[in-house]
């Protein structure tokens, strides 16, 4: 939950919903509606944020250190980045639409700035982390 589940909730929600909003066939193709029904793509990329904001506020979580956490969210990102990459090496086809419109130095930085919201997106849970749960303990002891 610490080190992926909430950075990479919170990255899946934001960016699949900000995508969509500008431009949906750069992240879910209308085709797709065929195979893939709408509610159903709805409810996989927005269910996620209740329920890891649910478990945030109903179990403490242990954080790694700062570095490791990032170390690990990071390397994460940079696995999925490969994997994406990967995909279209050998199908000739991108992952996500929004990718063929970009050009090579343009997915360089896009790449490396959603590493970057990813890894804000690692601390803001840490800072949630402990905020709502040292709030909790000094309630209780008062």
């Amino acid at each position: 939950m610490a080190v992926l589940a909430f950075p990479v909730g919170m990255f899946v929600v934001t960016m699949f919903w900000i995508l969509y909003l500008f431009d949906r066939d750069l992240i879910y193709p209308r085709l797709l509606d065929n195979f893939i029904p709408q509610w159903l793509n709805h409810g996989m990329h927005t269910t996620v944020l209740p329920f890891i904001i649910i478990e945030m506020r109903t179990t403490p979580h242990r954080y790694p250190s700062r570095l490791c956490g990032l170390l690990t969210v990071c390397s994460f990102a940079m696995g999925y980045v490969l994997w994406m990459c990967w995909v279209h090496h050998v199908t000739g086809v991108w992952v996500y639409p929004l990718l063929e419109y970009l050009g090579t130095m343009s997915k360089v930085l896009f790449f490396f700035s959603l590493t970057i919201l990813i890894s804000v997106y690692y601390v803001l849970g840490e800072i949630l982390n402990s905020y709502i749960w040292d709030f909790t303990t000094k309630s209780k002891s008062s």
